[in-house]
C-alpha cells in the first residue's frame, strides 16, 4: 500500500541525481517565493525537489562553489621555499631537488612553480629595481654554497660546492665538500685566499646560520659569529651579509653557482694529493 502511495503520488520527486539549476530557474524560484508560493509548490512547478528550492531560496540566488579546504603538501613550507627559491634565483628545479633531499617531500614541477609563483613576481620586481653595483679592485670577495649530486665511484652523492667570486674581476674559485659546516666556509675562504694571492677588505656572504647568528631585517644589525670574527681578524678583512632575501647584493656569485650548478658537462674527481676532497674538471 505504502508502496502503491508512493508510485502514484504525482508530487513526489526522487531528490537523488538534481542537477544544478539554470540562472532562469533560480530566479523563477525567488519570483514564485516573492508571490508567496510554497516551497512544495515551486518544486513541483520547476521539477525538482523541494529541498533545492530551499537552497537557492535560503541563499538568496545562486550558491557560488567553494572548493573543499584540503592540506597541501607545502603547507608550512612558504618560508623554506622563499628562501631556497631566492637562493637559487628563480630556478625552480634546483628547489624541487633541495625539497626532496631535505624535506624529503616530492611534488611535480607544475605543483612547485605554482607554490613559488608569488616570489618569481618579487624576483621580477627586485631586478627591475636594482641598480648594477661595481667594485674596485681588491674591495670584495663574494662566497656562497651550493647543492649538486654527483657520482663519485658510480655511486651518487651530494656534493655542497663552495663558490668565491672576485667582485672586480669576476674570477672564480671553487671547491667541493662533504658538508657545509663551518670548518668547510673557513677551509673554502682558506683556499680561496691562496689561490688568489691576497685577502681582500670585505668578505660578503649570504645568511648562512653556520656564519651569521641574527641579521634584523628592519634595523639591519648584524651578529656574526664569534669563530668567524676571529677568523676574519686573524686573516684581516671585514665580513658583511646580505640583506635578508635579498641575495641579489652579491649576483656574481649567484651567477656563478647557478651557472655551475646548470652546468651538465660538471664532474667531481677524487684527489687524494691535495687536501680539496674533489676538484671540479671538465
Amino acid at each position: 500500500m505504502n508502496e502503491e502511495r508512493i508510485t502514484e503520488g504525482s508530487s513526489w520527486i526522487d531528490p537523488r541525481g538534481q542537477v544544478m539549476k539554470t540562472p532562469d530557474d533560480v530566479a523563477e524560484m525567488l519570483r514564485l517565493r516573492a508571490c508567496g508560493w510554497g516551497l512544495k509548490r515551486i518544486a513541483r512547478q520547476l521539477g525538482c525537489s523541494h529541498h533545492t528550492v530551499k537552497g537557492y531560496v535560503a541563499a538568496g540566488g545562486l550558491k557560488p562553489f567553494k572548493s573543499p579546504d584540503r592540506p597541501k603538501r607545502l603547507d608550512g613550507l612558504e618560508g623554506w621555499l622563499r628562501e631556497r627559491f631566492v637562493r637559487h634565483r628563480g630556478n625552480a628545479d634546483v628547489v624541487r631537488q633541495d625539497l626532496l633531499a631535505e624535506e624529503g617531500v616530492a611534488v611535480s614541477r607544475r605543483t612547485l612553480q605554482r607554490a613559488v609563483q608569488p616570489y618569481r613576481q618579487a624576483l621580477k620586481a627586485e631586478a627591475l629595481a636594482t641598480t648594477r653595483f661595481e667594485t674596485p679592485p681588491g674591495r670584495q670577495l663574494q662566497i656562497d654554497f651550493g647543492e649538486r649530486l654527483v657520482e663519485i665511484g658510480g655511486v651518487k652523492i651530494k656534493a655542497f660546492v663552495f663558490v668565491a667570486t672576485l667582485g672586480h674581476s669576476r674570477r672564480l674559485h671553487v671547491r667541493a665538500f662533504r658538508a657545509e659546516k663551518q670548518e668547510h666556509w673557513f677551509a673554502g675562504l682558506e683556499s680561496a685566499f691562496t689561490t688568489f694571492g691576497g685577502v681582500p677588505e670585505e668578505v660578503l656572504m649570504d645568511n648562512p646560520r653556520a656564519l651569521v647568528v641574527r641579521h634584523d631585517a628592519v634595523s639591519r644589525s648584524v651578529q656574526f659569529n664569534d669563530k668567524l670574527i676571529a677568523f676574519a681578524k686573524h686573516w684581516g678583512f671585514r665580513p658583511r651579509a646580505c640583506a635578508p632575501y635579498r641575495a641579489r647584493t652579491k649576483g656574481k656569485t649567484e651567477k656563478s653557482q647557478l651557472v655551475l650548478l646548470r652546468a651538465p658537462s660538471l664532474s667531481f674527481r677524487l684527489d687524494p694529493s691535495r687536501r680539496v676532497p674533489w676538484r671540479p674538471v671538465h
